[in-house]
């Protein structure tokens, strides 16, 4: 079992701080939690943080929230819904994909580029965001869940 922290509000603040850093985001409505070392997750219940530790305890919670990001060395990563429920404050950082590019990223591959860019970046595509990417080396890392990628071009 992955053990469930919530994120006191100095440990929220840090992740904001990154977060704002990063991609301009300047605040966080949610109550955060932590699954693992560094998986992030989104909870906007009526249950306290304590009160799900507690039922915890009695019925095992196998997961709780929505998956909002990874923390990493570099950087916080966010998934695509962490990047859909911050779209409309991230003012950075934002790679806009071509009808090409967003093709290539739904399928789970890397797109190649020519770019001084380095870091995370917010993949969208006209007003769909579409998670995190790295760029490195004139490359855009891909971080697209397999279960969630296009399996073949639709004609």
């Amino acid at each position: 079992m992955i053990p469930l922290k919530f994120l006191n509000e100095q440990e929220k603040e840090r992740i904001l701080r990154q977060l704002k850093l990063q991609f301009g985001v300047s605040k966080i409505l949610w109550t955060l939690a932590r699954l693992g070392k560094e998986r992030i997750v989104v909870f906007s219940g009526e249950l306290s943080g304590r009160e799900v530790l507690n039922l915890d305890r009695i019925a095992h919670i196998e997961g709780i929230g929505l998956y909002f990001g990874k923390e990493e060395m570099d950087g916080i990563r966010l998934s695509i819904e962490g990047s859909q429920l911050l779209k409309k404050q991230i003012t950075k950082n934002i790679f806009e994909l071509n009808e090409q590019q967003a093709e290539q990223w739904m399928l789970g591959q890397e797109i190649s580029i020519i770019t001084d860019k380095k870091g995370f970046f917010i993949m969208k595509f006209h007003d769909d965001y579409l998670g995190t990417g790295k760029i490195s080396q004139n490359r855009i890392t891909n971080f697209v869940p397999k279960n969630r990628r296009l399996k073949s071009k639709e004609v």
